[in-house]
């Protein structure tokens, strides 16, 4: 503003040498010269304000789009993950534990490394099938660790966490779960090539499959620390959900995961391959929700059931 006023204020000195019939009407037409600057000078500002804060709600979005398709990219590579683990070049104790579990933890890149000191980490997601045998839309956690001791080497690994009962579900579910913090709850974990040791671990909780690449042996789970990302929740679906509401309840669903329920339908269905999903909010035929959770106001739409399946209602 200060640079419309002062040369305003200079003519209107000016006006006063004309003489005293002249400066009256000059004055005037000076004060409504620099008002219109003013006025002008207004409109600039103005249009400084909405521009920034066109840019400041332009990046908002582009950061929402940003965190959403990083969420989506790992959910097309626990896909894939599931396609590699579960093809047909593996024997089918991982299928056939798969069609008995409750719910499936997919991690599909877990990275370790240690040099005397080590950690490792990985984003994973959960699904769990109902009693009407549809698996529900992914929920997003974090898996992390560290260690101290004698120890060297990175390791590049694909888990899948087979969940076999509903303990072991409502216990993963809990804000944090740490491997071997339960003394009742039991975990098996294999490696590539022992498939067939399956058989002796039918009774535990939780069942683990790894394909690792790297200088460390087999993944080693115990302290290890799932947490539920609530952010990666929140990108993906729009809203701030917990995992029970997603894969219990069944709230929402986003189209980018069908591709996920899919084929866990194909490879974990008992007695049968499984058709695709059905298109979100539209119940198959012949089937019926185990489910009918309330709507949730904004939210992506609701899930519909797969296959029939019986399995005992969640505690």
């Amino acid at each position: 503003m200060r640079g419309f006023t002062l040369p305003m204020t200079a003519r209107v000195e000016n006006c006063r040498a004309l003489g005293a019939d002249l400066a009256q009407p000059c004055q005037k037409d000076a004060k409504l010269l620099q008002f219109r600057l003013l006025r002008c000078g207004d409109c600039l500002m103005l249009r400084y304000v909405l521009a920034a804060f066109l840019g400041m709600a332009s990046l908002g979005l582009s950061a929402e789009a940003h965190a959403q398709s990083e969420q989506q990219a790992i959910v097309d590579r626990a896909t894939l993950t599931v396609q590699d683990m579960l093809g047909p070049a593996h024997s089918s104790d991982r299928i056939n534990t798969l069609k008995r579990a409750r719910a499936v933890m997919i991690c599909p890149q877990s990275f370790r490394a240690a040099f005397i000191f080590g950690g490792a980490g990985a984003s994973c997601v959960l699904s769990a099938r109902d009693g009407a045998g549809s698996w529900s839309a992914p929920a997003f956690f974090s898996m992390s660790s560290v260690s101290f001791g004698l120890q060297i080497g990175i390791q590049d690994s694909q888990i899948m966490l087979m969940i076999m009962n509903d303990k072991a579900l409502s216990a993963i579910m809990d804000k944090q779960f740490k491997f071997g913090g339960d003394a009742s709850m039991s975990v098996a974990t294999f490696g590539a090539g022992v498939e067939g040791d399956v058989t002796a671990a039918l009774r535990a909780d939780i069942i683990g499959f790894s394909k690792s690449r790297g200088l460390f042996g087999s993944v080693a789970l115990n302290g290890t620390f799932l947490t539920t990302d609530t952010d990666a929740n929140r990108a993906y679906y729009g809203q701030a959900l917990a995992a029970r509401q997603i894969v219990i309840q069944m709230q929402v669903n986003n189209p980018g995961a069908d591709p996920l329920r899919t084929i866990l339908a194909r490879y974990g269905t008992p007695g049968q391959a499984a058709a695709a999903p059905a298109a979100a909010g539209q119940p198959t035929q012949t089937q019926e929700p185990a489910y009918t959770p309330a709507p949730v106001t904004g939210g992506p739409t609701r899930l519909a059931p797969v296959q029939q399946q019986p399995l005992s209602p969640p505690r």
